[in-house]
């Protein structure tokens, strides 16, 4: 009844809803995410049921996963690592870092780790992680890293091992309230090249395309604190402060404390001749 009265045909209102389709990720509490698709129907009812099929055949007397667990497991593993019938996804993996203390790794501490985009991760997940798992890029943090971060005048382009520290430092571009991946952002030169700056940790940040514009063609300019965190001024005068995504500085190490004086004595005010509980004195 709906199609027969509606003044738009169902042909016309698809080509236009076809347009809008798209892939969501959710963060959601204690280590897991959401991922939603939308796009045409047939295409989404097939893959459901591909998902599902494959799942029903992975079930047997040895199997303690569910039906609906089975079903996430086979998504996401065809999805980081399949290919299409086409051959479209040959080559490509997802490149995701895994940031790992190094004593979790070792299994001496159960700091969590990081994901980038999302956030911690319970220690095994890292450790599982950081043993090789495909598409995953390992970071381990060191209390002293030996990432070359400042390259001063003698190159414009940073190294492969700056670029990935900076990526990992910041995540997203730095332009306040900004969320674009640093992935698919610029690395820019707060200080311009060609004004004296220096390829340097706390010269560079990333900016997506838009924000790097903003930051050459108009009034907002950045300075770098020296601690990862970026001050932004606006062209009205305002300060924004960017924290970084992750602190990549080494530990600090904790201020001694200092020994108590030794307590004054005034010779002066001494009793020559102290009295001795063993050889008292004679009447």
């Amino acid at each position: 009844m709906r199609e027969r009265t509606h003044p738009e045909t169902i042909t016309a209102r698809h080509q236009k809803s076809v347009e809008d389709r798209h892939v969501v990720f959710q963060a959601l509490n204690d280590g897991m995410a959401s991922l939603y698709l939308t796009g045409d129907a047939e295409k989404v009812q097939a893959a459901y049921h591909r998902t599902l099929d494959t799942a029903l055949s992975l079930q047997g007397p040895e199997e303690t996963r569910t039906l609906t667990q089975l079903a996430a497991d086979v998504l996401t593993d065809v999805l980081i690592g399949g290919v299409t019938p086409d051959g479209l996804g040959a080559g490509v993996a997802a490149q995701v870092n895994v940031t790992v203390p190094v004593l979790t790794l070792l299994g001496k501490s159960e700091e969590p780790g990081y994901l980038a985009g999302y956030g911690p991760i319970d220690p095994d997940t890292a450790r599982r992680l950081a043993a090789g798992a495909p598409s995953f890029t390992r970071l381990l943090t060191h209390p002293e890293t030996g990432v070359v971060l400042s390259m001063g005048r003698d190159t414009y382009k940073p190294p492969a091992a700056l670029k990935k520290w900076l990526e990992v430092r910041d995540e997203t571009c730095t332009f306040p309230g900004c969320r674009r991946s640093a992935k698919r952002s610029d690395l820019d030169h707060s200080i311009e090249w060609q004004h004296g700056g220096e390829t340097d940790a706390m010269n560079l940040a990333h900016l997506c395309p838009y924000h790097h514009a903003v930051k050459s063609y108009t009034r907002w300019s950045p300075k770098h604190l020296g601690d990862g965190r970026i001050e932004w001024t606006s062209p009205a005068g305002y300060s924004y402060i960017v924290e970084p995504s992750a602190d990549m500085r080494p530990p600090r190490h904790p201020t001694p404390v200092p020994k108590p004086p030794a307590p004054f004595v005034d010779v002066w005010t001494l009793d020559p001749t102290p009295e001795d509980p063993d050889d008292p004195t004679p009447f």
